[in-house]
């Protein structure tokens, strides 16, 4: 528990970080400890309107990179927010639904891991509370996933694609500094 397994870094210009915030385009590298690189996450620029269900936010997870294992999609949603976990072929597998109010006032956030028919979670991604003033000081944020251990693998680097998916939609801050806390 605690032990760091990989190591995620965005590869972005300046101008893209600070015009777009956190709707911004990239591709981020998943390296492991030896700084290998194993997993290639791939998301274009989309607008946020959940009026606009033609421009939803995707993200696409290769592994090795230049090879598509994976897909997020997000489902129109009014209320909740909901996404596809999708295959190399684009056939679905599982869905993420997210809580009604996916803000983290005083506690942990969860994002259900479901299968396509059926409201009994499989797993689940958690945005963690890490108290008042790493959340009110700093942009970090700490996020646990949970998963069968006999889930295929592809599936496994998919839903850790997803995690990245969820904080920048709903926990990244605007323009991508501090200046405005």
């Amino acid at each position: 528990m605690g032990q760091q397994v990989y190591f995620a870094a965005e590869q972005n210009d300046c101008l893209t970080l600070q015009c777009c915030g956190p709707l911004r385009s990239f591709e981020m590298s998943i390296c492991d400890n030896s700084n290998r690189e194993i997993i290639h996450l791939v998301r274009p620029l989309r607008c946020s309107c959940c009026c606009c269900p033609c421009c939803l936010q995707e993200l696409e997870v290769q592994s090795p990179p230049g090879t598509p294992i994976g897909y997020i999609e997000q489902q129109w949603s009014i209320f909740f927010p909901e996404f596809k976990i999708l295959d190399a072929n684009k056939n679905p597998v599982l869905r993420i639904k997210g809580p009604f109010c996916p803000c983290s006032c005083f506690g942990d956030v969860n994002f259900e891991v479901l299968p396509l028919e059926g409201e009994t979670p499989v797993g689940k991604i958690t945005k963690q509370w890490s108290g008042i003033l790493k959340e009110a000081y700093t942009d970090a944020d700490n996020f646990g996933i949970t998963f069968p251990m006999d889930l295929d693998v592809k599936v496994k680097a998919t839903l850790l694609g997803a995690v990245f998916l969820i904080d920048f939609m709903f926990f990244e801050e605007n323009n991508n500094n501090n200046n405005n806390r």
